[in-house]
């Protein structure tokens, strides 16, 4: 397959939006919207887009209202993030890939550069900074650190990624060993390919990513700091256990 650098003049794409969500009732309807506003910056294009929810073996309404806001609702029995995304990308059609969690909030301005990078033909895959909703010191504290890391080391954020479809493909998608982390492996092998093929990862930071700090009020700043740390030890057992990874799963929300 080749995967040389296309000619910058703009070409005609469709453009996969995959969303997982686990018991994400309350948090959905809103995200969808968001959404829906922010496909103008591709209908203003004349791109084809399409709308995928992942109902990764939720036990709510949550179908519902991904149908009812005209996406397509496929189902992964299996409780886990990188299998709900692969599921999603399996049923996708597009040239383009972008996957969006559950509870973060694009712009029409971000989809507007996402776009803009698909349609020139030197990015093989991107992500952005991230910006948490509400006043959280923490959060936030942590949002700057890694956004600066993101953007020195090319990684992306599991909460927006977009990527070429035959490129995602090619390298096998995310990984169904890993119950965290996966999006740190999915760049980690997207930025070999991109070396490969002279290709460019990109992190978009003009209009960042509003996502939801839940985490920080559902969970003690200990049992998250005790999370990193275990991680940071022994970080192939950690990121490989549904236990060990019990914030993402265990249905606090």
């Amino acid at each position: 397959m080749n995967f040389a650098p296309r000619s910058p003049k703009l070409t005609r794409l469709k453009v996969s939006i995959v969303i997982p969500a686990f018991n994400e009732e309350r948090l959905l309807g809103e995200t969808l919207q968001h959404v829906k506003t922010a496909l103008t910056a591709f209908a203003s294009l004349r791109l084809e887009t399409e709308l995928i929810v992942c109902d990764n073996n939720s036990t709510d309404r949550k179908a519902g209202i991904a149908r009812a806001a005209g996406a397509q609702v496929v189902f992964e029995p299996v409780n886990q993030i990188a299998r709900a995304r692969n599921c999603g990308a399996a049923a996708a059609t597009g040239d383009w890939l972008l996957f969006i969690d559950a509870d973060s909030h694009p712009s029409v301005e971000l989809f507007a550069e996402v776009a803009q990078q698909t349609q020139l033909g030197r990015c093989l895959a991107g992500g952005c900074t991230i910006r948490y909703d509400g006043y959280h010191p923490v959060a936030n504290f942590g949002a700057g650190l890694w956004n600066r890391l993101s953007r020195s080391r090319r990684l992306l954020a599991g909460s927006f990624i977009f990527c070429d479809a035959a490129a995602f493909r090619q390298i096998g998608g995310f990984s169904n060993e890993l119950f965290a982390g996966e999006e740190l492996d999915l760049s980690k092998r997207l930025g070999q390919l991109a070396r490969e093929t002279g290709r460019e990862i990109v992190i978009l930071h003009r209009h960042p990513l509003v996502t939801s700090a839940r985490k920080m009020r559902l969970y003690s700043t200990w049992e998250l700091l005790r999370f990193v740390l275990l991680a940071g030890l022994n970080q192939k057992r950690v990121l490989r256990s549904r236990e060990a990874c019990h914030s993402w799963y265990d249905g606090r929300r």
